[in-house]
């Protein structure tokens, strides 16, 4: 079966298919001819403001983590991002922890020392810039079987124009690391919806309204960079997801009034119960391969927004095209040796440089007009700057 072949199939199960996932067989033995491992590369965000990030383990003692065993609670981990300064002192922040990184390459049947996970543009610990007004937030929920680096372009993209970004690992459903180097997988026994995510979101909301009050949220107690929970604005709150993560977005939005405007990439509104509450906040579609016309739960979730909606869609999108894998999958195909039609079913015939320009606009187009009220002739209509992305009526 081809690339595109094993996504339709994890499509219509309501998979998303992350970097790793729906494996490439027996390609991955071709990565070795080379004498080490590569480094990928991420691009760099295009705001004026340097970044930092600082991961934060998080305990919701009000759910039981039934895998973890009897009196065990579920533990989250998530990262902020923020605009920073005097980042010289703090090192560059790894796309995934090095122990992740390799079961991501392996549970596709790549050898797992093949490539090195990208630097990000994040300074681990760094100090919160100064400034006199605070940060709007924006919190991400990642898709299913993946994990929350996976969109760090849009994410690095927003906090350096201003934002505090809160990525979520929703953990049993993707790779992921806890400081005591516990690595966790999916894992098919736990029931993870997106009903899942939305609680595992809003625990994170009431934790990063404990970071505002000055408290530290995080399990280990490990410091926090100076000026984070000063510089949180609660009253500014927004949220974006991708695939089960879009749906989770919605679900949010339409139980938890503190998110006041969404975006969901490529999100199939598939949930029991669906997304059909009426939401009179912001909502934006970024669509690919869960189109309106391809899902009717698409159709249906549209026709409850009440507010400002908008729908766009890249031509040659593919389900994985707003995310960092658009980037990162072509490395890793020259790697491996890949084809280009083989590179073709992984990340369509969008090109990985205009997604990039796509992922760094739209978004933060869409949160800076409704979370800072600042106006862009971007989501007007179409853009003779971005030619390739369609508005959807």
């Amino acid at each position: 079966m081809t690339r595109r072949g094993l996504i339709g199939a994890a499509l219509a199960a309501g998979a998303s298919v992350p970097i790793g996932a729906a494996g490439l067989g027996g390609r991955a033995s071709a990565a070795t001819t080379d004498p080490g491992p590569v480094r990928l590369t991420l691009p760099a965000p295009t705001g004026p403001y340097p970044v930092g990030m600082v991961p934060l383990h998080l305990m919701d003692r009000s759910q039981p983590d039934p895998l973890a065993g009897p009196g065990r609670y579920r533990e989250l981990m998530v990262s902020v991002w923020y605009p920073a300064r005097d980042v010289w002192r703090y090192p560059l922040a790894p796309w995934m922890t090095a122990a992740s990184m390799r079961g991501l390459l392996e549970s596709a049947g790549f050898d797992p020392t093949a490539v090195l996970a990208p630097l990000t543009a994040g300074h681990e610990g760094a100090p919160v810039r100064r400034t006199n007004r605070r940060l709007p937030v924006v919190v991400y929920s990642h898709g299913a079987g993946s994990h929350r680096s996976d969109t760090t372009i849009v994410v690095q993209e927003l906090a350096s124009h201003g934002y505090a970004v809160v990525t979520v690992d929703h953990t049993y459903d993707g790779p992921g690391e806890f400081p005591d180097g516990r690595v966790t997988t999916r894992e098919y026994d736990y029931d993870s919806t997106p009903w899942t995510y939305t609680r595992d979101v809003r625990f994170v909301l009431d934790q990063i309204a404990v970071l505002a009050t000055g408290d530290n949220p995080d399990v280990d107690h490990r410091p926090l960079p100076a000026g984070l929970g000063a510089a949180l604005d609660l009253d500014r709150i927004g949220m974006f997801g991708w695939s089960k993560g879009g749906t989770a977005t919605a679900l949010t939005m339409a139980t938890d009034p503190r998110v006041r405007a969404g975006i969901s990439f490529d999100g199939p509104m598939l949930s029991q119960p669906l997304p059909s509450t009426d939401l009179d906040r912001p909502f934006m579609l970024l669509t690919a391969e869960f189109t309106r016309t391809a899902e009717p739960a698409v159709a249906d979730f549209w026709s409850h927004l009440l507010g400002w909606r908008l729908n766009i869609q890249a031509a040659g999108a593919v389900h994985s095209s707003y995310g960092d894998n658009q980037w990162l999958v072509p490395q890793l195909a020259r790697v491996i040796g890949m084809s280009d039609a083989e590179l073709t079913d992984w990340i369509g015939t969008l090109d990985p440089a205009r997604a990039v320009r796509i992922q760094q606009a739209y978004p933060l187009a869409f949160f800076n007009l409704h979370l800072r009220h600042r106006r862009s002739h971007l989501l007007r209509g179409p853009s003779r700057s971005f030619p390739e992305v369609m508005v959807i009526p």
